[in-house]
């Protein structure tokens, strides 16, 4: 094999296996949608479907992501709306992995645009008992290890088959209240109330292949892997995509009133690669049995593996959607993450001290059915500040005469 058809071999290798990392086991079979920032007289962000043929720019009928989502029908909609093509899907994958964007090509950004995006906390046992160590911890890593002992000795591992608010799981609040182990995070995770908070800001979230960002200052962190939901203003579920969490266990564990500074910073929330719209082949029976893998790689050579498996979530999908909706309407829609099974306790550097990111980290979130998001992890402070926001999305649809007539 001479060296040239040595090289197109090794370059067709590397271009699949990009395609394997971020689209779903079956490819393009699902319905597809993202948002992208596309290159025209005026660039800006595109709504677009990602078929075989290559993405398609649908922003001319649908000038957000809001309003496609809001369409009767979003999975026929975007069958029936030809679009205009961008580029191949191989191109727009390879321009939206870390460390790999041309700024002359499309690349992908977080699928959400105005909609709001919640997250659903402690909605799995085995983060139900990391979030009670942490309390009793004080955010403080070294104690983590002789707390766990001792809580799993009263709670037990499995919570699992306990119904949040039921009967069976009130005895056990009444038994813990008597041991005097008693948690806001068990309060949440096996009372009748969910908890429900604001993850990131209209837009501020960050795409498949852009810096994720933790504080300077917290020295106790961790990736939080998630299935994410997509709702429209009428409080359908539409479609799901893979969500990074990010959270600061330390300045959480200080106190659940720092929760705004330990998950709201900037570039620490991900989400992508793309929503998978429910359509024929793809609905909440695969959003509940879904399996999320999480792998870590340092710069360093350190790995971690990890997975959340959704099957066994406490609480079921469409009962948080239900209590985000119980007493706020969302205009726009909402993203919802549904909470993590991982929490990671393997020491990283000194025994005792658990895992903890460092700069450099490579982060993949991957699942069977939703794709592969891939994030390179820095600090807030030095991630690419946000600065688009509603003022200057409105403005830029506005100049490229996407409003004319539209809805938002």
């Amino acid at each position: 094999m001479n060296n040239m058809t040595a090289a197109s071999v090794t370059g067709a290798d590397d271009h699949a296996q990009a395609l394997a990392r971020v689209l779903p086991a079956d490819g393009l079979q699902g319905t597809l949608v993202g948002r992208v920032w596309a290159h025209g007289a005026i660039p800006g962000p595109a709504v677009v479907a990602l078929r075989p043929e290559g993405v398609f720019d649908l922003s001319a009928s649908y000038p957000t992501m809001s309003t496609l989502l809001d369409t009767a029908q979003p999975a026929h909609a975007v069958h029936r709306t030809p679009g205009q093509r961008l580029c191949s899907v191989d191109e727009l994958v390879q321009n939206s992995l870390p460390g790999q964007r041309k700024a002359e090509a499309p690349w992908l950004l977080a699928p959400c645009d105005l909609q709001v995006v919640k997250a659903a906390g402690v909605t799995f046992a085995a983060s139900l008992i990391e979030r009670v160590i942490e309390e009793q911890a004080r955010g403080d890593a070294s104690r983590a290890q002789a707390l766990r002992s001792q809580v799993i000795g009263l709670i037990g591992k499995n919570l699992a088959d306990i119904r949040p608010g039921s009967p069976e799981a009130m005895a056990l609040k009444a038994l813990l209240q008597e041991k005097g182990l008693w948690s806001q995070y068990l309060e949440v995770g096996i009372g009748p109330d969910a908890e429900v908070f604001t993850k990131a800001p209209v837009l501020a979230s960050v795409g498949c292949g852009e810096d994720i960002g933790i504080r300077a200052d917290s020295a106790w962190n961790n990736p939080e892997p998630e299935v994410v939901l997509a709702v429209n203003s009428r409080g359908d579920i539409v479609g799901a995509t893979l969500g990074n969490d990010v959270n600061l266990r330390d300045i959480e564990g200080r106190s659940a009133l720092l929760l705004g500074k330990a998950k709201d910073n900037n570039a620490s929330c991900a989400l992508g690669p793309f929503i998978r719209l429910f359509d024929a082949g793809f609905g909440m029976d695969q959003v509940r049995s879904e399996t999320v893998h999480l792998r870590v790689a340092g710069v360093d050579g350190y790995e971690l593996r990890g997975i959340n498996t959704m099957a066994s979530i406490s609480r079921d999908p469409t009962d948080l959607v239900a209590q985000t909706l119980a007493a706020h309407q969302y205009p726009d829609g909402f993203m919802l993450f549904l909470g993590t099974l991982f929490a990671p306790i393997e020491d990283r550097d000194q025994p005792g001290s658990g895992f903890t990111h460092k700069l450099g980290d490579i982060v993949t979130i991957q699942s069977a059915w939703l794709g592969g998001l891939h994030n390179r992890v820095t600090h807030s402070e030095t991630a690419a500040p946000w600065r688009f926001g509603l003022r200057a999305f409105i403005s830029n649809l506005t100049q490229r005469g996407l409003l004319s007539g539209a809805v938002l």
